[in-house]
């Protein structure tokens, strides 16, 4: 069933494959399918993609970019919580790419409610998130399965700016120092909006994340870092003794807690490193 794109989907497949099914993307669920042969290997070669990475991906819909890390990965497990959508990628994979049909698992479900994976370990994720999920989901997936070393992510271009963000840029905020509590975190492109069916009024763009190779060194826990990271930003227009006031129990709380960090009280929290945030909360007992 290859077509003039090899064994991937071309525009015509995609359209001819979603009426067959009667499916038609939606809003609520942020469905944009790629239709483009080359954008989805582009997006393999950038995840570096090699002959021994399981690749979990997270919203597969029609198979676009799944068929295209099957011609490279020796396993892939998609996650797919749409009813239609899961139940028709299996007949896709095993038509297109019958060879590698067993090195493909589905796994119908909320990837927010995944907690363990059919297959080896994942070693990495390949995923165009929908765009009103993107955040949460990738940042479960990089907390529930520590196996995954390297992550591209397709995303909304303001939200792949927000997560690849540094201290002191305007856009840097929660999900910045979140994405970056467990990895490198770089823009690694740009995706033009020709390449989506339907056309999203927005653009898109590649993030990529690298796990970091020792974590955030502190003795305080994720949970304890990032309810800093929360409150900081919940007000972020105010410095961080006022912005800390609630998490601590008082603004003289706060700042106890922020002096005994080595973090000026007066700073905001689009200033901070991600250890700054955790030396900040491993003192929260300074403000007691």
């Amino acid at each position: 069933m290859s077509t003039e794109h090899g064994d991937l989907l071309g525009p015509a497949d995609i359209r001819e494959l979603a009426a067959a099914l009667g499916v038609r993307p939606t809003k609520q669920r942020g469905q944009n399918f790629v239709i483009d042969a080359n954008t989805v290997r582009r997006i393999v070669r950038t995840a570096d993609v090699g002959p021994d990475d399981a690749v979990v991906e997270v919203g597969p819909g029609l198979g676009s970019l799944t068929l295209a890390l099957l011609e490279t990965a020796s396993h892939v497990t998609a996650v797919e919580i749409d009813d239609v959508l899961a139940g028709a990628l299996p007949a896709t994979i095993e038509a297109r790419l019958p060879h590698k049909a067993g090195a493909f698992d589905l796994v119908h479900s909320d990837a927010m409610l995944v907690s363990e994976l059919p297959g080896p370990a994942p070693t990495a994720l390949v995923a165009n998130l929908p765009y009103n999920v993107a955040v949460p989901v990738l940042l479960h997936m990089l907390d529930t399965f520590p196996s995954i070393e390297r992550t591209l992510v397709m995303v909304q271009a303001e939200v792949a700016d927000r997560l690849a963000a540094g201290p002191g840029s305007r856009v840097y905020g929660v999900p910045s120092v979140k994405a970056n509590w467990y990895a490198e975190v770089k823009r690694a492109g740009s995706i033009g909006r020709n390449v989506f069916w339907p056309a999203p009024n927005v653009d898109s763009g590649l993030v990529s994340l690298v796990r970091r190779a020792e974590p955030v060194k502190t003795s305080a826990s994720k949970r304890e870092v990032f309810a800093v990271v929360d409150a900081a930003f919940a007000q972020r227009r105010k410095t961080l003794r006022a912005a800390l006031s609630g998490w601590a129990g008082s603004a003289a709380r706060a700042e106890a807690a922020l002096v005994a960090a080595g973090v000026s009280p007066q700073a905001r929290g689009e200033a901070l490193t991600v250890e700054e945030f955790a030396r900040i909360a491993e003192h929260k007992e300074a403000a007691a």
